[in-house]
């Protein structure tokens, strides 16, 4: 394996150009923060999640690729699951998360591969080859250009492979309500602590009874996160675009892919997560 310690990217001045003009959310730094909060038991559910949307007890002489890999948490859930890893991230300081968390566990691990990297490179994506897995959860819809980052990340699929999305469910005005928040908390410094202290009786509060409903009914996180990190990204998570199921499922019929696992949110807020299969036929 190449040098993980290459950027094979955008150059990183764009990110930090985009941050200062406040077109791009600080993804990394909410990471950084959150890394203090893993443990064993977030592992765990990590791994229990992509075992239970995969629909597999291992990932054992797959290879995943992790688009957006953010803390490193499900690159981390893959390798242990006994897939050969390759994580990047547009974002400089989520890369730097994510070698931490190897670090932590799996130092010197020559199966985890980490670079940084933009969905939207199209040299880049196709240097990367084809993968079993293409993972991207909550990430391509941040991009500025979604529908660009869903073709590229679909192209990285092998014939017969699985490629699982999440993206945030199109709400109509609910969404562009939401979109006109983010747009605020990142154009206007001030505002983040405001807003977050306005929000955080909804989103914590409300989070804090679905958790406990889902512990007496015998289930815990499905993902690992906290509340709080999961506030912020929410806040200040932009760009921002949406997509429908309907539209969704469309696009991946048309170039090739089936579904064959999903969880929507129904008429709520947040990520409908999407499992597809490349037909021969989108091969």
């Amino acid at each position: 394996m190449s040098n993980d310690n290459n950027t094979a990217s955008v150059p990183a001045s764009q990110h930090a150009r985009e941050i200062a003009e406040g077109r791009r959310f600080e993804f990394g730094d909410n990471w950084r923060h959150f890394l203090a909060h893993v443990d064993d038991e977030r592992i765990t559910e990590a791994v229990g999640s992509l075992q239970s949307m995969l629909g597999v007890a291992t990932l054992e002489g797959k290879s995943f690729l992790d688009i957006g890999s953010g803390s490193g948490l499900f690159s981390l859930a893959a390798r242990l699951l006994g897939a050969n890893v390759h994580s990047f991230d547009f974002d400089p300081a989520s890369v730097a998360c994510t070698r931490e968390l190897r670090r932590r566990y799996r130092e010197h691990d020559a199966g985890w591969k980490i670079e940084e990297g933009s969905v939207l490179d199209r040299d880049y994506i196709e240097s990367l080859g084809r993968f079993d897995v293409v993972y991207s959860w909550g990430v391509l819809h941040h991009t500025g250009n979604m529908r660009a980052a869903i073709d590229n990340a679909m192209s990285r699929v092998k014939p017969d492979g699985v490629f699982f999305i999440a993206l945030y469910n199109d709400e109509g005005f609910i969404s562009r309500y939401w979109l006109a928040v983010k747009r605020l908390y990142n154009r206007v410094p001030w505002t983040q602590w405001p807003l977050r202290l306005v929000y955080a009786p909804y989103f914590v509060g409300l989070g804090l009874i679905v958790n406990r409903l889902r512990y007496r009914g015998g289930k815990r996180s499905r993902r690992g996160m906290t509340l709080w990190y999961d506030m912020i990204d929410w806040l200040g998570g932009y760009p921002f675009e949406v997509v429908s199921p309907a539209k969704m499922n469309d696009h991946a019929v048309k170039r090739g892919f089936e579904l064959i696992n999903s969880c929507y949110t129904g008429f709520g807020m947040g990520c409908n997560e999407y499992v597809y299969r490349r037909t021969a036929s989108g091969a």
